[in-house]
C-alpha cells in the first residue's frame, strides 16, 4: 500500500511539472518561431525574441497570461536606469468594442496615464492579440544605442473605460523589474534595488511630513496661544523653539534623502516639488536663526521683527502643506496615509480655532477689566478735594 501511494505521488508530481507553463514549450498560432525565450518570474509573463547582433534588431513577443479583457498589459525597456520612470513601454489591451489596441508610451513620471508617444528607439510591426485569457504583444525594436543587456519592466493593471488605470503598488506588481541579456538569454530581477529605492522614497516622505507638515504647525500653535496662559510663560517659547528646531533638523534629513533619490534617478524631475523644497529649506534656516538673533522686547525694532518672523512662519506652514500633498501625488501611497495626514491637519485646525476663540475671550475680558479699573480710579480722583487730584 505504501509503495502504491509513493508511486502515485511521484506520477502526480511529474504530471504537474510537465504541465507547468514554460516558454520553451509554447507554439504560436501564427507559426512564428523565436530562438530565445525567458520565463519572467512575476505576473505570469513570458518573453520570446530573436536578436540580430549585427543590426541590433530585436523581433519579440511578450506573453501575459491569466488576464481578463478588463486589464491592460505592458512590457518596456528602460535605457537610463532600472525601474519604471524612464521606461519605453509597449502597451496593449482589448477595447470595449472587442478590438485590440497596441501602442507605444514613454514613461516620465510615477503618475503616468500611459499616454501614447514615440519611444527613444524605433518600433515597427507593433500588434497585439487576446485569446484564452492571454495577451500577446508583437513588435520589432531597433536598439542602435543600447547594449545587448537591457533593463526590462513588465506590468499589468485595470482599465477605466478604454484607458489604462493605475496598477497595484504592492506584491508582484512592484517586483516585475530586472535585466535581460539578449545574447545569452540570462535574466535577473532587481527586486533589492527597487525595494531600496522605494524604502528611501518612503523615508523621504515620512521625514518631510513629520517635520514640515506636523511639527511646524504645532510650533506655531505653541507660539501664538500658550502665551495667553500666565503659567505657561516662558515655557511656551521653549516649546515653540523646540518644535521649530526639531522640524528643521528632521526636514533637512528628509531634504538630503530627496537629493540622494534625485541623484539615483537621472532624468526624473519634479520641478515644482523640488523648488518648493528649496524655498522651505531657505526660509526654515532664516526662522531658526531668527530665534537666536531676535531683539529684546523693549527694543525699537522688535515690532518689525515680529512682523517678519510671523510672516515667514506662516509662509513656511502653507508651503509645507502644499508640498506634502505634492509628495503624496508623487509617491502615490495607499489612501489611508493621505487621509491620516488630513485628519491631523483637521485636528490641529480645530485646536487652533478653539484656542483662538479663547484668546479673544481673554483679550476682551482683560480689556473690560482694565477699562473698569481705569473708570474706578477716575471716579475716585474726582471725588477728592484734598489737593491730591493731580497725584491720583
Amino acid at each position: 500500500m505504501l509503495r502504491a501511494v509513493l508511486v502515485s505521488c511521484v506520477l502526480f508530481s511529474l504530471y504537474l511539472s510537465t504541465n507547468a507553463q514554460s516558454c520553451a514549450k509554447y507554439n504560436f498560432a501564427s507559426n512564428q518561431v523565436f530562438s530565445s525565450c525567458n520565463d519572467l518570474p512575476y505576473l505570469n509573463s513570458f518573453l520570446h525574441w530573436n536578436y540580430e547582433s549585427s543590426s541590433r534588431t530585436v523581433r519579440m513577443a511578450y506573453r501575459h497570461s491569466g488576464v481578463t479583457a478588463s486589464k491592460w498589459v505592458a512590457w518596456a525597456i528602460n535605457p537610463r536606469s532600472q525601474g519604471m520612470v524612464g521606461a519605453q513601454a509597449l502597451i496593449a489591451f482589448q477595447k470595449s468594442d472587442g478590438t485590440m489596441r497596441a501602442y507605444t508610451a514613454p514613461i516620465t513620471t510615477y503618475q503616468t496615464r500611459l499616454q501614447e508617444g514615440d519611444l527613444s528607439f524605433p518600433v515597427s510591426d507593433l500588434s497585439a492579440v487576446y485569446s484564452k485569457n492571454e495577451i500577446i504583444i508583437f513588435a520589432t525594436l531597433k536598439l542602435d544605442n543600447l547594449s545587448s543587456t537591457v533593463n526590462q519592466v513588465w506590468q499589468d493593471g485595470p482599465l477605466s473605460g478604454d484607458a489604462p488605470a493605475m496598477h497595484p503598488t504592492s506584491g508582484s506588481n512592484v517586483r516585475s523589474v530586472g535585466t535581460l541579456n539578449l545574447l545569452s538569454g540570462e535574466s535577473r530581477t532587481t527586486q533589492g534595488s527597487s525595494n531600496s529605492k522605494t524604502k528611501k522614497r518612503n523615508i523621504h516622505g515620512v521625514l518631510n511630513a513629520v517635520s514640515w507638515g506636523i511639527l511646524m504647525p504645532i510650533g506655531a500653535v505653541f507660539a501664538r496661544y500658550l502665551r495667553v496662559f500666565p503659567s505657561a510663560d516662558p515655557a511656551w517659547f521653549y516649546l515653540h523653539a523646540t518644535c521649530q528646531t526639531s522640524a528643521y533638523i528632521i526636514g533637512v534629513a528628509g531634504w538630503a534623502t530627496g537629493i540622494q533619490l534625485g541623484s539615483e534617478s537621472p532624468g526624473v524631475q519634479y520641478t515644482s516639488h523640488r523648488t518648493i523644497g528649496i524655498v522651505l529649506f531657505c526660509l526654515g534656516t532664516l526662522q531658526v536663526f531668527a530665534l537666536l538673533l531676535r531683539p529684546k522686547r523693549e527694543h525699537k525694532y522688535r515690532f518689525y521683527w515680529n512682523i517678519y518672523h510671523h510672516s515667514v512662519g506662516y509662509a513656511v506652514i502653507v508651503l509645507s502643506i502644499i508640498n506634502i500633498f505634492k509628495g503624496f501625488d508623487i509617491l502615490n501611497p495607499e489612501n489611508k496615509w493621505e487621509r491620516a495626514y488630513i485628519g491631523i491637519l483637521v485636528v490641529l485646525a480645530f485646536i487652533a480655532a478653539a484656542l483662538e476663540a479663547y484668546t479673544w475671550y481673554v483679550f476682551v475680558k482683560r480689556k473690560k477689566s482694565a477699562a473698569s479699573q481705569k473708570m474706578s480710579n477716575g471716579v475716585n480722583g474726582t471725588n477728592r478735594h484734598n489737593g491730591n487730584e493731580a497725584r491720583v
